[in-house]
């Protein structure tokens, strides 16, 4: 299978193969098979099991993320592609199915941390057992982890998302931000860069209120209508999140406020699409999650097979201009995107 990337694409719904959940353990000859093999090891006949947890499964975003995976467990030989995360985005179910994957004796783990701070412990438990490991989507930066598979800057992201609002509410006014994980180190990431842009460059913007909805669409509408009940002179609403963005935008047009609250958020475009078609959403900031599952399952087998990352990488036809920071081990798929009426019907998924 080949994931069609005709241009920057943004992925929504994908099916997934849960049915890896209960994966095997690694190949006898693999490196650290018996939990004592040195860090860099991979299989001895170049067959690697790289396995990604996510914030939680069963959403579209890492669904499309285990799609890009899947891919390129089948264009890269000697992949193996493993996909397990927790039903619920709970910190202590994610700490148990890495130690799972430890137990599994895989070659690499790649965790998206719904903690940061939780998660650190349970990778040093897999580095000191010869598994490498790595973050993607999310970081955890004082872990041990070699690499964090970036999808984009916080910068880009965090100014997209204001430059588009601000836009749509002309230049002036208040807004709040719906986000999900009170923990979620992208997304804390991504609301400081929202507040120190906001305060720089519009003085006539204010960030009145910044509250969680979890991984949870209806508690993102929920808390987004008592956040308009609340102040009246609310003009926006940020969905800081592929399940609060498009659970904001609903917010406002349950209320019957479209033109008078204004909504951007980080969503998928099926999700988003009937919200920026009727006005309710003024725009939506993503990347190419296939891309990013697809760039997190080659740093994984990069990881495992001792190959460097490069300044800037070539990881396949479609992938390509991957920059890699030394300093912070920071592996960046490239720019957002930002998805409108006008463009959202380009994408099938």
């Amino acid at each position: 299978m080949r994931i069609r990337r005709t241009r920057l694409t943004v992925v929504a719904a994908a099916t997934a193969a849960l049915a890896l959940a209960g994966c095997t353990e690694r190949a006898d000859d693999g490196g650290g098979g018996d939990g004592g093999g040195e860090a860099g090891e991979g299989g001895g006949d170049g067959e690697v099991s790289v396995a990604f947890v996510p914030k939680i499964q069963g959403i579209p975003y890492f669904e499309a993320m285990n799609t890009g995976g899947q891919a390129a467990a089948e264009e890269i030989e000697g992949l193996e592609w493993i996909y397990q995360g927790p039903t619920e985005a709970d910190p202590a179910e994610q700490t148990d199915i890495v130690r799972s994957l430890i137990q599994q004796q895989v070659d690499v783990i790649v965790v998206a941390p719904n903690d940061p701070d939780s998660m650190a412990p349970v990778l040093q438990e897999a580095q000191d057992a010869g598994i490498h490991v790595a973050t993607s989507d999310t970081d955890a930066p004082d872990s041990v982890r070699e690499v964090f598979v970036s999808q984009a800057s916080p910068e880009g992201i965090g100014e997209y998302v204001v430059d588009t609002l601000v836009d749509a509410m002309g230049g002036s006014g208040r807004y709040a931000i719906v986000s999900c994980g009170e923990t979620a180190e992208n997304l804390n990431t991504w609301i400081d860069v929202e507040r120190e842009y906001t305060e720089s460059e519009y003085p006539d913007v204010e960030i009145t209120d910044v509250v969680y909805a979890g991984e949870d669409q209806a508690r993102a509408t929920e808390m987004a209508t008592d956040l308009m009940n609340a102040d009246p002179e609310l003009t926006g609403l940020v969905g800081q999140c592929t399940t609060s963005a498009p659970g904001v935008a609903q917010a406002v047009r349950d209320a019957g406020r479209i033109g008078e609250v204004f909504t951007v958020g980080v969503g998928t475009p099926q999700s988003m699409a009937p919200y920026l078609e009727d006005g309710s959403s003024s725009g939506s900031i993503l990347w190419d999650v296939e891309n990013l599952g697809y760039l997190t399952a080659w740093a994984g087998a990069q990881l495992a097979r001792g190959e460097e990352f490069q300044a800037e990488n070539e990881v396949s036809d479609e992938i390509t201009g991957v920059t890699f920071d030394e300093e912070t081990k920071e592996l960046l798929l490239g720019p957002p995107l930002v998805l409108t009426e006008e463009n959202v019907g380009d994408f099938d998924y």
